[in-house]
Order: C-alpha cells, then sequence, then structure tokens
C-alpha cells in the first residue's frame, strides 16, 4: 500500500488553483459584450453591449495586495491569481452609456474574493467550481440576493455568461452575455 503524502483536500485545492488561473489567463483580453437582461416575473428585457478588458493579475502584485487588504487577510500574499476587469457598456437601442468601472478577482482556495459586488460597492465572496476546463460557476450571496454565474469559454474567440439574481427565493432577472474577442 502506498503512503501519499498530500491529502485529497490539497489535491483538490491544487487543481482548482491551476483551473482558475487557466481560466483567466485564457479569458484575458478585450472582448464585445452583447447583453441581454430579463426581468422577472414580467420578462421586460433590456439590451446592452459592453466593451470589456480582463487583464491576468499573478500572485504578489500590488491589485492583488490591495484586494487582500479589503479583504482584511493577514497574509497579501495569499491570492494565487485573479483578474482585473474593466467595462464600459451602453443601451444597445439607444447607444446611451449605461456604466462604466472595474472589479478585481482574487483566487484563494475555491472562493473568489472580489473588491465589489453586482449591487454593492463593498468587498464579496464567491465561491466557485468548474463543471469542466471551459466551465467556471460562481455563486456570490449579499443582502439577501443572491447571483448565480456561469462563464463558458468556447475556443479562444468567444465566451458565453448567464447570471441568475434571486432575491428571498424568487428569480429576479436572468442575464443572457456573448462575448467576442476582439483583442
Amino acid at each position: 500500500m502506498r503512503n501519499c503524502s498530500v491529502t485529497p483536500s490539497l489535491r483538490i485545492q491544487a487543481i482548482n488553483e491551476s483551473l482558475i488561473a487557466e481560466f483567466f489567463r485564457r479569458s484575458a483580453g478585450q472582448w464585445r459584450s452583447e447583453r441581454r437582461y430579463y426581468t422577472l416575473p414580467d420578462g421586460d428585457t433590456k439590451e446592452m453591449v459592453s466593451l470589456i478588458t480582463i487583464r491576468f493579475l499573478t500572485q504578489g502584485c500590488d491589485e492583488l495586495r490591495h484586494l487582500a487588504q479589503l479583504h482584511q487577510l493577514v497574509d497579501e500574499t495569499a491570492m494565487f491569481c485573479g483578474a482585473e476587469v474593466t467595462w464600459n457598456s451602453a443601451d444597445s437601442v439607444s447607444g446611451r452609456k449605461q456604466s462604466q468601472g472595474s472589479t478585481l478577482f482574487g483566487a484563494l482556495g475555491a472562493v473568489l474574493c472580489r473588491d465589489r459586488g453586482f449591487a454593492t460597492i463593498q468587498p464579496v465572496t464567491a465561491q466557485f467550481h468548474f463543471t469542466n476546463r471551459e466551465t467556471l460557476c460562481l455563486r456570490t450571496e449579499y443582502e439577501g440576493s443572491v447571483f448565480e454565474e456561469e462563464l463558458k469559454l468556447i475556443g479562444q474567440q468567444y465566451r458565453t455568461r448567464q447570471t441568475i439574481i434571486s432575491r428571498a427565493g424568487e428569480q429576479q432577472m436572468i442575464g443572457q452575455y456573448l462575448e467576442k474577442r476582439i483583442g
């Protein structure tokens, strides 16, 4: 019988670290995101176009150290990788500017630390897992809301995303996104 010095939980953590780093690296670049939001239960829709830039962040970089401070981590280099996402969005029908901004993600075990949430400027965390190498699933909860996301890489040129926002156990909104690499 072989004695393995690595526990199963450490192996799973190493796999998660490898998968999230690969996912962030493959996502790095510029994307054009076509989004459609469905408000439930009435089904009102809103269509948006966003230009998104994703930058891969390495362990110990200034952005991840800042994120660690926001999350009050003792070890500022604990996050093994991350991503910075910046966006500029407009209504696809009127062309009217809707929002612009940025957010930081840092991976720590099976948790993604963020400098802000969808509906809050406060730092939040999301649990993550992979259904396969191309599909990242996130679950974020705060202020009575649950945000479930699935991001899927499709080859080198495309990504899809779906977000379901729930409150008090009822789905409030579904966001669907098709993203095409532009740089």
